[in-house]
């Protein structure tokens, strides 16, 4: 599993912990994805993907997983989600 989501595209990012002596050493912040089913009422169906966090509270904000999709960027998208995107357009 790689850790991106696959609706915003965030990957792990490198940076350092900093002791008190400002001694320096390398780590990963990863996000925060979950393994989630949105519905989609235009397919009718049930669709898993690893998300965010952030993004899953996107989702809610624009009113679906449909509503978000249209509004979304192909470059963020997975391959998966940008086939979705793709059966969504058509059966509008």
């Amino acid at each position: 599993m790689s850790k991106r989501c696959e609706l915003t595209g965030i990957s792990p990012l490198k940076g350092h912990n900093v002791s008190h002596a400002k001694n320096k050493t390398k780590r990963r912040f990863l996000p925060n994805l979950k393994k989630v089913s949105f519905r989609s009422d235009i397919l009718k169906k049930e669709i898993k993907l690893n998300v965010a966090n952030a993004a899953l509270r996107t989702v809610d904000y624009k009113g679906g997983l449909d509503k978000f999709l249209m509004s979304a960027k192909n470059k963020n998208l997975s391959k998966k989600v940008k086939k979705i995107k793709a059966f969504i357009s058509a059966k509008l």
